[in-house]
This record gives structure tokens, C-alpha cells and sequence, in this order.
């Protein structure tokens, strides 16, 4: 496999929505992991202690929105704005991930911009539920009707906070969340409010040829842990993710406790989705050059460049950032240099923050001189 497949193989692709506490079987589920040497890393008998981080750490409250039609309850994290005057980011995790993959750089963003709002999302099937008018849970997952999601939660948070309008917004999506918020602003469904919009490390050519892969890449990983602890530690050995603190935090949310013996799976089963998964990616570097608003790329190498991208970062059209150091979840391994390139993204593009000169006739009303 190429270097951009494996790259992106080291993807999760999204989590699903959050299930009952215990399930009666153990099944093939999949979640976040990466492609390098997973399939010959056993998790170790005995594991070193490694106490998993409340979601309170870091984002102020926790939201179970309720929609009537189709029925929904949408899984959200938030932090207010301080005002509807600063911006409001809005997080979207990548498949078989959790909206506890961007915990850390979420801190890391308000320490610098401490007015600034954060609400992370979970997807249908990956924390959040929808229903069908017969009762049955809803599990499409086609690109339209999670980007349809998305603007839902917004809006459904909007009303839970009594806001009388929404805060400008900056969507930032990691994979597959890249994939929605590139939808989102291509369509223009959230209209004037939207600033910007950034995508982690995803590109259509790079996604498109690891979806190759992706099948044989799942039957690789362990299906199921004794404990939390040896689940994190076997991401942090498999190089799935590369900092043991965000490791602690993100990945006690991918898993469920089966009832039989007490060990834990993974909540998401990937291997299911494959029927969407050109649906997320395909053509998505058209929509993201047309996409409304400033643009910012994150990526962990160069190479997950294609053709049509490459021609519009040199005509300028987006801003690039590249982490060679992190792998796929590069906002996982290195949080506080993704918060430095999104905080300066957003204070570049923030209207709001513009300090204009006062109008001469202004000047000359209040009788000063010109």
C-alpha cells in the first residue's frame, strides 16, 4: 500500500451512536486506529495504571438535544461563548471517533482565545441517535444526511441556550468530519454565519485509495480488551495515537462493556459503513475549493496533497499547515499546535475582531478636524 493510504488508513473513520451500557455479544465493532503494525500489536497481560479523563475536564456541559421529526437525540459537548460576539467553533470527529478526540486541543484553544465557544458533536451511530417513522434506529450515514445533522445540532443548541441568534461560526472536522463540514459549507446551509471552515488531515485522493485497504486493515485490529487501560495502552503502542494523555481521554468513549464476562468492545462497527464511504469522500476537493469561507488545511504530510489541491494552495485559495511529527489524529498528538494554527486562523478571519478607522463625517460631526 502506498504511504497515502496507509496514512489514511490510520483513520477512524466515526463512532456510532451511544448504545446501552451493556451488550449480550461480542461482535466485530471498529473505532479509532491506525494502519502501522497494528495487526502484530498484542495487548500485554499486564497493563501499567492509566486513569481515564472525565469529559468535565474539558468542555462545561454536557447536552442530549432532542428533535421531534425525524425523532433524534443529538450527543453534544460545550463550552460557551463569552458573548455572541466571539466566534463559536464547531467540532466534528472522524468515523468510528468520539467528540472526546478533540478534548485536548479544545483546552489548549481556550487558553488562548479564552472568550471563544467550543461545541463538539457526535455523529448518529457514533453518540448520537435518530430514529425512522417506524421506531427502528435510523443508521444512514450518507453525507448529506450527516451534514443534514450537523446544522440540526447547531440550531437545536442555539434553542437550548435561549441565544436570539447564533455566534459566527468556524466548523473544524477531523476524516470524515473533514468530509461534513465540506458538505456543509459547499451547500451553504448555515448561510451568513459560517466564517470559515478547517479540515484534519483528509484529502480525496489519499481517502479514496485507502478505502481500498480499509476491510483488511479492520480484520488486523483486536476485537475486544480485557479493561481500559489495555485498550488505550494498545492504541499508544500501535502508534494509533501518539500522546498518552489525549489517549486517556479519547478512548474510554469508542468502547462498550459487554454483559458476558465483562470485557470491552468497540462501539463502532466500521466494516458496516462501507457502503458510505465513497459517499463521504467523493469529489470532496471540488466542494472544499468552492466551499464558502476561509479554508484552512491541516495535514500530518504533504504527500496527502492530490492534483486538485495542490493547483489551490499554490493559487492561494486555502491556508495549509502541515504536522510531520503527528499522525493521522494530529489533534490528538500534538493539541497545542493544532490550537496555535486554528486560534490564528480564526483572529485572521474573525470580522468581528476588526478595528475599522472612524468615517470622516463622523470626525466631523463631533467638530474635529480632518
Amino acid at each position: 500500500m502506498s504511504d497515502l493510504a496507509r496514512s489514511f488508513a490510520k483513520t477512524k473513520l466515526s463512532s456510532l451512536p451511544p448504545p446501552e451500557p451493556l451488550i449480550e455479544e461480542e461482535d466485530d465493532s471498529s473505532s479509532a486506529s491506525s494502519m502501522s503494525s497494528t495487526g502484530t500489536v498484542i495487548p500485554s497481560n499486564v497493563q501499567r495504571p492509566a486513569p481515564t479523563i472525565h469529559w468535565s475536564d474539558y468542555y462545561a456541559q454536557e447536552f442530549y438535544l432532542e428533535r421531534e421529526q425525524p425523532r433524534a437525540k443529538f450527543h453534544v459537548y460545550i463550552t460557551p461563548p463569552a458573548s455572541l460576539q466571539s466566534p463559536l467553533l464547531v467540532l466534528h470527529h472522524g468515523a468510528g471517533s468520539s467528540a472526546m478526540s478533540f478534548a485536548l486541543a479544545a483546552q489548549e484553544i481556550r487558553k488562548a482565545m479564552p472568550g471563544i465557544g467550543i461545541l463538539a458533536l457526535e455523529a448518529r451511530e457514533h453518540g448520537s441517535v435518530v430514529w425512522d417513522k417506524a421506531g427502528a434506529v435510523d443508521s444512514n450515514l450518507s453525507i448529506d444526511v450527516l451534514s443534514q445533522d450537523m446544522v440540526d445540532m447547531i440550531s437545536l443548541t442555539q434553542q437550548k441556550m435561549g441565544w436570539k441568534e447564533l455566534p459566527t461560526l468556524v466548523l473544524i472536522g477531523h476524516s470524515l468530519g473533514g468530509a461534513v463540514v465540506t458538505h456543509v459549507a459547499n451547500m451553504g446551509l448555515l448561510g451568513n454565519k459560517m466564517l470559515g471552515f478547517a479540515v484534519l488531515d483528509v484529502v480525496e485522493g489519499s481517502a479514496m485509495e485507502a478505502l481500498k485497504h480499509m476491510q483488511a486493515y479492520l480484520r488486523t485490529r483486536p476485537k475486544l480488551f480485557d479493561n481500559l487501560d489495555a485498550a488505550i495502552d494498545w492504541h499508544i503502542r500501535s502508534r494509533t495515537l501518539r500522546n498518552a494523555e489525549s489517549a486517556r481521554a479519547s478512548v474510554p468513549s469508542l468502547f462498550m462493556q459487554t454483559s458476558t464476562g465483562g470485557r470491552w468492545v468497540w462501539k463502532t462497527d466500521l466494516s458496516k459503513t462501507e457502503s458510505y464511504w465513497e459517499n463521504w469522500f467523493n469529489g470532496m476537493s471540488a466542494k472544499f475549493l468552492s466551499g464558502k469561507g476561509a479554508k484552512l488545511l491541516l495535514l500530518a504530510g504533504t504527500d496527502r496533497l492530490d492534483k486538485e489541491l495542490m493547483i489551490g494552495q499554490m493559487q492561494g485559495r486555502f491556508q495549509l499547515s502541515v504536522f510531520p511529527a503527528a499522525g493521522h489524529f494530529l489533534q490528538e498528538d500534538q493539541p497545542e499546535k493544532t490550537a496555535e494554527v486554528i486560534v490564528e486562523f480564526v483572529k485572521r478571519n474573525d470580522r468581528s475582531a476588526l478595528v475599522l478607522p472612524p468615517k470622516v463625517s463622523d470626525l466631523l460631526a463631533q467638530g474635529k478636524k480632518v
